[in-house]
């Protein structure tokens, strides 16, 4: 007799073997009632090697025979940008739910698309924004929400890291959708969006790599209500990766790797109070909960990583790209 109290066992896959899929496995595996079922890889060596480490009872050499494997409720896609809206509408099409790695897709109108696919099929989608999902980001949002310290007056944002430039490599090659605004651009976009909505006006400059890339993006984000917002990504310099709310009556700022768990300062009167949120995860166990839920009732789309929020986010993106002449 079946436990009817006992949740859902979730088969999941992963389309995509590069290293955000082993973080994202490393967090799956330890959620109960979730299940690694399933990977691919065009390779079938690496397939088996990933589905062996993470123990994934399937090893693909394709991402179509993983698309058409009717014993997976869930797939991750984990492939380079320029190929999410192609997998996402492969897997929506046999009616699996999916969860796609930001961005979304390369631009809005093939957000658009995936999200209309989803719809037609009345499967869950959605985009894989982790950072939404982090308690400690929670926990600031509701501060803001609230008030807490009064209203947002300025937001200070970047993401930025060092590395030697190397075509061979998804991060700076453009064919792949590499270069810093659409790989960690799109944080410090992110937390602005999720905490005083689309901007007034834009604009943004950045600095190229000879392939075209954007190898920096500066980015300022105003509001009609004077607030301003300066955002940053760098593949070229280290920055500080903190995210810092001025407010009217103090200063909340998350502290360096603002995007995966951190500790959050909260800063009045010149004295600084630092929150410890005890992760003991890499961080994707959240969203994987979130989705894992969802599913479980029976939803196609998510409340707080919501198709209108994404859509949000890709139309900010695209329109940096069209300030700095950024084309793929």
């Amino acid at each position: 007799m079946t436990n009817k109290s006992q949740p859902k066992t979730i088969r999941w896959g992963i389309i995509g073997l590069g290293t955000i899929a082993h973080k994202f496995a490393t967090d799956l595996v330890s959620i109960t009632d979730a299940e690694l079922y399933a990977v691919a890889s065009r390779s079938q060596e690496k397939a088996d090697a990933f589905a062996q480490k993470y123990g994934a009872t399937i090893a693909y050499n394709s991402y179509e025979a993983l698309a058409n494997d009717p014993n997976i409720d869930a797939v991750y896609i984990a492939t380079p940008h320029t190929l999410h809206k192609e997998n996402t509408l492969m897997c929506l099409e046999k009616g699996k739910a999916v969860l796609t790695e930001k961005p979304f897709a390369m631009n809005a109108g093939d957000v658009n698309i995936m999200i209309a696919k989803a719809q037609e099929k009345n499967v869950l989608l959605m985009e894989a924004l982790w950072t939404y999902f982090l308690p400690h980001y929670q926990f600031v949002l509701k501060k803001l929400n609230n008030k807490t310290y009064g209203d947002i007056q300025k937001i200070t944002c970047d993401f930025g890291f060092k590395r030697p430039y190397n075509t061979d490599t998804r991060l700076f090659n453009k064919s792949l959708g590499g270069g810093s605004l659409l790989d960690i651009g799109i944080y410090p976009i992110f937390t602005t969006l999720s905490t005083l909505g689309l901007p007034d006006n834009i604009d943004a400059s950045a600095t190229f790599f000879e392939n075209g890339a954007d190898s920096s993006c500066t980015m300022l984000f105003t509001y009609n209500n004077d607030v301003k917002v300066y955002l940053k990504s760098s593949l070229i310099e280290e920055l500080p990766t903190e995210a810092i709310f001025y407010c009217e009556k103090g200063t909340i700022k998350i502290n360096r790797q603002f995007h995966r768990p951190s500790t959050v300062s909260i800063i009045v009167d010149g004295k600084e109070e630092i929150l410890d949120f005890n992760y003991k995860s890499i961080g994707y166990y959240y969203e994987i909960l979130h989705f894992n839920e969802l599913l479980r009732n029976g939803k196609t789309e998510s409340p707080i990583m919501s198709f209108e929020f994404s859509k949000q986010l890709i139309s900010v993106l695209d329109s940096v790209r069209k300030r700095i002449n950024l084309d793929y």
